[in-house]
């Protein structure tokens, strides 16, 4: 029992306070803005007439995945991050809502806050479904759609219909989440283990340990019911453009066929070698045809 007992105190592994994070990763506390009731961490960067972009992180990252790219983007483009409730320096949703209809609406809110009456979304992974979803359902709202390995088709413990299945051994993170722990669950997501440096690892952990953060992600993974995504992807009138790397271990590659099947102006653009983020694990080949496709015009 003690023996028990001394490697639960071992790997328990507390919160870190929201002060402490926020000195260690807040540009400017103007960041912190208050919208439809949620205290949410927002970077404007860019010229405020210029195109808006608007970058919607995965699960369990945060506003600083887009760093490799946000300063060449925020020459000719107002480039808004934001962290999701309950990741990065965002509170938990005090609504207890992690739905993807809660993060279109606080999106909406978002751009009528910025007065942006159009914005180009720019989504990863599970941000990518919020992405076309929001897409679908407000089209007068978008110019421009870039899908990176975005989630929506069923998979093992996704299918369509039904809560995901959460298991056990996931929501013991409320408690446990070791460093060493999360960097094992971090590098099937990278092709090139030497991307997932030390202070990356640290970065993701961190933001992780902020208070609330782990409920909401566990919150977000059992809000998740999924719907067959062709009939909303069949009407998104949008120029899109899907970036995928090829050794994608967390959402397959050959998911991009089903993309392109149903969007109707989508083109791919893969990357060899590149695993599920593209834009932290190859920057500068990912971000040449996004600024092409930013700078062509639709027709």
């Amino acid at each position: 029992m003690w023996i028990a007992l001394l490697i639960a105190l071992w790997l328990w592994t507390p919160d870190i306070h929201r002060d402490t994070l926020e000195a260690r990763y807040l540009d400017s506390p103007a960041d912190l803005v208050q919208l439809s009731g949620v205290r949410l961490h927002v970077r404007d960067s860019g010229p405020k007439d210029a195109p808006a972009l608007l970058l919607i992180h995965g699960f369990g990252a945060s506003l600083h995945t887009w760093e490799p790219w946000a300063h060449t983007l925020e020459r000719d483009h107002r480039v808004i991050r934001l962290d999701l409730p309950g990741s990065g320096l965002s509170e938990p949703d005090p609504t207890g809502d992690y739905t993807d209809a809660r993060s279109e609406q606080l999106l909406l809110a978002l751009l009528d806050q910025r007065g942006i009456a159009r914005a180009t979304l720019i989504g990863h992974s599970i941000g990518g479904r919020i992405a076309w979803t929001f897409a679908a359902h407000h089209p007068e709202r978008i110019d421009k759609l870039v899908l990176i390995a975005p989630d929506g088709f069923a998979s093992p413990g996704f299918g369509y219909g039904t809560p995901a299945d959460v298991p056990v051994s996931m929501q013991l993170m409320r408690h446990v989440l070791p460093k060493p722990l999360l960097r094992m669950s971090l590098e099937p997501a990278y092709a090139d283990p030497a991307v997932l440096t030390d202070a990356l690892t640290t970065r993701y952990h961190e933001l992780m340990l902020a208070p609330g953060s782990r409920e909401a992600l566990l919150r977000r993974l059992q809000q998740t019911t999924l719907v067959d995504p062709r009939p909303l992807l069949r009407g998104i009138q949008a120029p899109t453009l899907l970036l995928w790397g090829e050794q994608d271990a967390m959402i397959p590659f050959a998911n991009s066929a089903d993309y392109l099947a149903c969007l109707p102006h989508a083109r791919l653009v893969r990357f060899a070698g590149v695993g599920h983020l593209p834009h932290e694990e190859a920057p500068e080949r990912s971000l040449a045809p996004l600024l092409d496709f930013l700078d062509h015009r639709a027709p």
